[in-house]
């Protein structure tokens, strides 16, 4: 006869099993809520000599994607010049996350000419996407691809719009539907494509008169009362969207462009940056209809609000960095500032919370590590010596940074 204990220890070994396979699952951009919280205890300490250094792997090309993961393997978008011509490939690399080699690795597309880009972007800057079954690649107006685990192609396709400096903003899978924002300098939209083989659901063209149409923003999916919504900032307006494509809302933002740093939902409010030239940071309330802009705007701040990196809320306190580096802690519903303190120097990649730290790379590859509490107290700094201008993430309690050469894995080794 089985006892009791016997199967209390079963029960708690799959409950275990369970947790640490999902906290080493990072399937989109800025994690599983795709607002920048890891569930591992990440490490604390490291450095470019090797100091909790798992393994470092050098990359050939240069991409400012981040990496993802499902489960077994590491995954990057890549984009390189192919040997011998002037051709770009756009490809898609799996990584081995136990000793850094390389799995597998598809080729996407192929260009002959290669379009202009700021010199801060990439072509393959977008962040793939795990739906748990399979992986969806992104490279704007240069390609948009399904495969599986594996690396084999399911299906690929390319939408034709007019991005200016580059593509930017990473894929959001829900149910069945792939969404992105295309927004160029001509009929900027938001598309949602069928994820089984890429055919065209909907799409919806922004209902804006903006001066400068590109934006690089990547959609949030948030839950609410009335049901799910697509929070999509662009250029002037933020834009809030049911799962058909049909607008729900929109809040104005004048002058605001080139959007870059992904929303935070919490509360009912939806933090959103108005991007370049004065960033602005905006706190709206989704429950609204129509145009909102002077009905549901709580708060907002012009004091050292990113241009590039997304925030973060934690315990009800919002945290951002500026691209000069400067950090600010706000009581999230009503916008009180806490503290403000420079931090590092220049800086583009989102912030990272895991176990009360919040993680913060700047360009130079150095890592600033600081509590998550309503007053400052930097707690570590360590330092890649590598340009970086992707996001990190987390896969179990180590932490994976992508640098201009190389993708390095730093924690402890596993027992």
């Amino acid at each position: 006869m089985i006892s009791i204990k016997f199967v209390i220890f079963v029960v708690m070994v799959i409950l275990l099993k369970s947790a640490s396979s999902s906290e080493k699952v990072w399937n989109q951009f800025r994690g599983p809520s795709g607002q920048g919280h890891a569930m591992g205890i990440l490490p604390m300490a490291w450095s470019w000599e090797g100091k909790n250094l798992l393994w470092r792997t050098e990359i050939e090309g240069r991409a400012w994607s981040s990496p993802i993961s499902v489960g077994k393997g590491i995954i990057i978008s890549n984009a390189r010049v192919e040997n011998g011509s002037e051709n770009l490939l756009l490809e898609a690399i799996a990584i081995n996350p136990q000793d850094g080699s390389e799995m597998w690795r598809t080729i996407l597309f192929k260009h002959k000419d290669m379009p202009r880009i700021h010199r801060k972007n990439s072509y393959a800057s977008p962040t793939p996407f795990y739906d748990g079954d399979k992986i969806f690649i992104h490279f704007g107006n240069l390609g948009t691809a399904c495969l599986t685990v594996d690396g084999v192609l399911v299906w690929k396709k390319t939408f034709n719009y007019s991005p200016v400096h580059g593509g930017g903003s990473s894929p959001v899978v829900f149910k069945n539907l792939l969404i992105f924002s295309a927004d160029g300098a001509e009929n900027p939209s938001l598309y949602a494509l069928n994820k089984k083989n890429g055919s065209i659901a909907w799409k919806s063209k922004r209902s804006s008169d903006a001066k400068k149409n590109f934006s690089f923003c990547t959609p949030l999916i948030i839950s609410h009362e009335d049901g799910m919504q697509i929070i999509s900032p662009a250029s002037d307006w933020c834009f809030s969207y049911d799962m058909r494509g049909r607008e729900i809302w929109k809040s104005k933002y004048t002058g605001g462009y080139s959007v870059v740093p992904r929303p935070v939902f919490s509360q009912g409010l939806v933090y959103v940056s108005s991007g370049y030239d004065h960033p602005t940071l905006y706190a709206i309330e989704v429950d609204g209809f129509g145009e909102v802009t002077s009905k549901k705007v709580k708060w907002k701040t012009s004091k050292a609000v990113p241009r590039n990196s997304s925030p973060l809320i934690v315990a009800g306190y919002l945290f951002m960095v500026s691209d000069a580096g400067v950090v600010s802690c706000l009581d999230a519903l009503s916008g009180e500032l806490k503290w403000m303190e420079r931090v590092a120097s220049s800086t583009s990649a989102s912030l990272l919370y895991s176990n009360g730290l919040i993680y913060l790379t700047e360009e130079s590859g150095q890592t600033f590590i600081f509590k998550s509490e309503p007053n400052f107290k930097l707690v570590a700094k360590n330092d890649l010596r590598e340009k970086t201008l992707s996001s990190p993430m987390s896969y179990g309690n180590s932490l994976i940074i992508r640098t201009e050469k190389a993708i390095y894995r730093i924690g402890k080794k596993e027992l």
